[in-house]
C-alpha cells in the first residue's frame, strides 16, 4: 500500500464524544479531511446507513477479507462483532487528495499509529469520568442495560491505553474539546 496523506485517529471509549468531535472536524473544509468508513459485522443501529456510517458486511464476508489481507487493521471488539479498516478505503481517500480521519476503537487506532507512525496523529478522547460516560450512554437510548454495562467494563480497560496516544483530549466541555481538536488537527495537516 502506497503511503501518501496524513492520518488522524480519534479513539475513545463509547460515550466520550469522539464521533461528535469527528463530525465537527469534517465540516471544516480547510482541514481537507475525509472520513474512513470502517467495515463491521454487527447489525445496523438506529438510523445508520450502509456505506456512510459503516460498511455492514456479514461475519463470513468479514472473515474472507481477513484471510485475503484486505484490512489495515481489524479486531473483534465485542463477541462476533468485528470492526476493521479496509486498505481500499484509505487508498480511496488518499487518491482524492485528502487526509484520512478515523473514528475508531482504541486497539485499531494504535494499530494505525504503529503502521504509519510519522503520518498519524493519534488522539484519545476521554470523558471526565466513567460515571459521566455511563450517563451519556444512557442518554443516547441506543443500547440495552446489558450493552451499557459491557461498554462501561470495556472503557475501564481502554482507558489504560490512553498514555500510548499522542494526545489525551478530555471532553468535559464539548465546545472547548472541539476547538482543541481543531487546533491539533490544523497544526498536524499544515
Amino acid at each position: 500500500m502506497k503511503k501518501e496523506g496524513k492520518l488522524i485517529v480519534f479513539s475513545a471509549p463509547s460515550g466520550s464524544g469522539k464521533t461528535t468531535i469527528v463530525h465537527h472536524l469534517l465540516r471544516k473544509s480547510e482541514l481537507n479531511l475525509d472520513f474512513s468508513i470502517s467495515a463491521t459485522s454487527r447489525p445496523k443501529r438506529g438510523k445508520e446507513i450502509d456505506g456512510k456510517d459503516y460498511y455492514f458486511i456479514s461475519l463470513e464476508e468479514f472473515q474472507k477479507h481477513v484471510k485475503k489481507g484486505d484490512f489495515i487493521e481489524w479486531e473483534e471488539v465485542y463477541e462476533n462483532n468485528y470492526y476493521g479498516t479496509l486498505k481500499k478505503e484509505v487508498e480511496r481517500i488518499w487518491a482524492s487528495g485528502k487526509n484520512v480521519i478515523f473514528d475508531i476503537d482504541v486497539i485499531g487506532g494504535l494499530s494505525i499509529k504503529n503502521i504509519f507512525p510519522k503520518q498519524t496523529l493519534a488522539i484519545f478522547v476521554k470523558s471526565p469520568s466513567i460515571d459521566e460516560m455511563e450517563r451519556r450512554l444512557r442518554n443516547r437510548n441506543t443500547d440495552c442495560e446489558e450493552k451499557i454495562k459491557e461498554r462501561v467494563k470495556k472503557a475501564e480497560k481502554e482507558l489504560k491505553f490512553a498514555k500510548d496516544f499522542d494526545v489525551i483530549l478530555v471532553n468535559d466541555d464539548l465546545n472547548k474539546a472541539q476547538e482543541e481538536a481543531y487546533n491539533l488537527v490544523k497544526n498536524f495537516v499544515s
